[in-house]
């Protein structure tokens, strides 16, 4: 069954109305004799926090920041594909650019398909769309001005904190600044006041607040809470602490 038949034999879910309907719709019609599932949910069904929507808001939000310094360019494909590939898989990586070269012919009311992904995805959801978009936005270890800047407004339109924009943004630094900031502390805090950031912080950003949006997602949210360890590891060494 194609993807057009996969969606429709469920319940249309809240990703597929609004400005991401409109854009979906579009690629969808596209691929409708694909195989692809890479929006396809794992249960059949569609719902507030769904992987369909969760993947189809992903590969949007990467198509504006990709549009966002006024140039697509091949390597920045290649760039991106290499990290859907460590997050997707091969088979879902090709399906996913396809889908993703509809979307950056399309133009991408930001503000609006940003709202919709506010009122329709929960926060720990939300926060694993940052991270996956910071990811594959740094693949090519490089961001223009106009592509930081467009992220840092995306976060914020999603209704996330600045401290937990700035935590996971430190994640993909390697020093031990970066370290404090990825706990939401200051440098000047007290060791208790580090074990409890490094609490508060595990709990947050734990795979299983994301374990419904599939196994894929779930990893790659792995590869957050183990960063999570490793500033707070790195923190203990330059302390002392036990």
């Amino acid at each position: 069954m194609g993807i057009v038949g996969s969606v429709l034999g469920a319940t249309l879910g809240w990703w597929m109305l609004g400005p991401l309907g409109v854009i979906m719709g579009i690629v969808l019609g596209h691929l409708a004799e694909d195989k692809t599932s890479f929006v396809k949910d794992r249960d059949g069904l569609t719902g507030r926090s769904s992987r369909s929507g969760f993947m189809a808001s992903l590969l949007v939000l990467i198509a504006a920041v990709m549009k966002a310094d006024g140039k697509v360019v091949r390597a920045e494909l290649d760039f991106v594909k290499r990290s859907l590939i460590h997050t997707f898989g091969k088979d879902q990586t090709q399906q996913a650019l396809l889908m993703l070269r509809d979307i950056l012919k399309q133009s991408i009311p930001i503000r609006e398909v940003v709202h919709q992904i506010r009122v329709n995805m929960d926060y720990y959801s939300r926060l694993e769309l940052l991270h996956l978009m910071y990811g594959i936005a740094l693949a090519d270890q490089y961001l223009s001005s106009e592509e930081l800047g467009l992220i840092h407004s995306i976060s914020g339109g999603l209704g996330i904190s600045e401290s937990d924009f700035l935590s996971i943004r430190s994640m993909f630094q390697d020093d031990l600044a970066a370290a404090y900031k990825v706990l939401e502390i200051d440098e000047v805090v007290l060791d208790d006041q580090v074990k409890r950031a490094y609490r508060r912080m595990a709990l947050r950003y734990h795979p299983d607040k994301v374990a419904q949006l599939g196994d894929d997602v779930k990893r790659s949210a792995e590869e957050k809470f183990r960063k999570v360890n490793s500033a707070y590891e790195r923190i203990k060494k330059a302390r002392g602490m036990n």
